[in-house]
């Protein structure tokens, strides 16, 4: 019912900047928070960035004042500016979502596929 699709990602050299994009579409009647994680092999995923309907965000400590969240909630989608990218920002990136649909009253949480960010030394 809801579907998930990012770009953007690619490679880098460091010091660059990367802008990662993430819409959200289906049967959506509200969207909550949506935010961005990444994983790189044998890790857990960690938060990178969350906003809230409000335009609240708050960001992991090892890229506060390198990335940027923002979402256009006309368009459900949620954004995410990199810059000063560093080779250990290398992950693949994963956006979600909190939505409720015209079915549920509850919010279910939706997953992108996925895109490779890679930081070259």
């Amino acid at each position: 019912q809801v579907q998930v699709v990012e770009s953007g990602g690619g490679l880098v050299q460091a010091g660059g900047s990367l802008r990662l994009s993430c819409a959200a579409s289906g049967r959506i009647f509200d969207i909550s928070a949506m935010g961005w994680y990444r994983q790189t092999p044998g890790k857990q995923r960690e938060l990178v960035a969350i906003i809230g309907r409000d335009g609240l965000t708050n960001y992991a400590d090892s890229v506060k004042g390198r990335f940027t969240i923002s979402r256009d909630n006309a368009k459900n989608t949620v954004y995410l500016q990199m810059n000063s990218l560093k080779p250990e920002d290398t992950a693949v990136y994963y956006c979600y979502t909190d939505v409720r649909t015209y079915s549920t009253r509850t919010y279910l949480t939706y997953w992108g596929q996925g895109t490779q960010v890679t930081v070259s030394s």
